[in-house]
């Protein structure tokens, strides 16, 4: 039995179903609203490659180490991004959140907000972990700062850790929350989100 079972997560306008090739139209539309592939520290699949993307994906889900969603506007059904638990370890009860990027009319709107919301309620919540994490880019400073504003503690840096696609080598920032911090990190999370805007 799988340890991330297959579920929709829905919640505040946003829905987070499992990634299919039935998304590939969709995402290509999300990623071109910026054209997201041409960020040197992100792995948003160039036009050409969305459906390589989204079969590797389905790939690692069949093995076991990722869950990819695709997440959705709720009221029309508009594929915004994508997002993922991956690097998945059921013996210590932990997964990574990862593989996310919006189309980015998205970016800095609640969106990426309630979909962590969604997420790491469902890890720990439903699914009992014990740690959550986050990996990036040592140059992506902004997804740095969302992490950083869901809670989660700085566990230290990877150096030479990956390949980015541009053939340079990045170090990788890495992040977690403990399940004992998450209801204080949701209270904020969720205040943050009914503040007016």
């Amino acid at each position: 039995m799988a340890y991330i079972e297959p579920i929709t997560l829905a919640g505040r306008g946003i829905e987070l179903v499992p990634l299919a090739l039935s998304h590939e139209s969709g995402l290509r539309a999300a990623a071109a609203d910026g054209e997201l592939w041409k960020l040197r520290v992100t792995s948003v699949p160039e036009p050409e490659q969305t459906a390589k993307y989204i079969a590797d994906a389905l790939a690692m889900r069949e093995a076991g180490n990722r869950f990819a969603f695709a997440v959705l506007e709720a009221a029309s059904g508009t594929v915004l991004g994508c997002t993922s638990y991956h690097d998945i370890v059921p013996a210590v009860q932990r997964v990574e959140i990862g593989y996310t990027w919006y189309a980015k009319r998205c970016q800095r709107s609640h969106v990426n907000s309630v979909a962590k919301l969604l997420l790491m309620t469902h890890a720990f919540e439903t699914v009992g972990c014990k740690v959550v994490g986050w990996r990036t880019d040592n140059f992506n400073f902004a997804s740095q700062a969302a992490i950083e504003r869901l809670g989660a503690q700085k566990d230290g840096v990877i150096r030479g850790h990956a390949l980015r696609r541009d053939g340079t080598i990045r170090d990788t920032v890495m992040y977690s929350m403990r399940s004992g911090e998450w209801p204080e990190a949701k209270a904020q999370l969720l205040y943050l989100l009914d503040k007016p805007r």
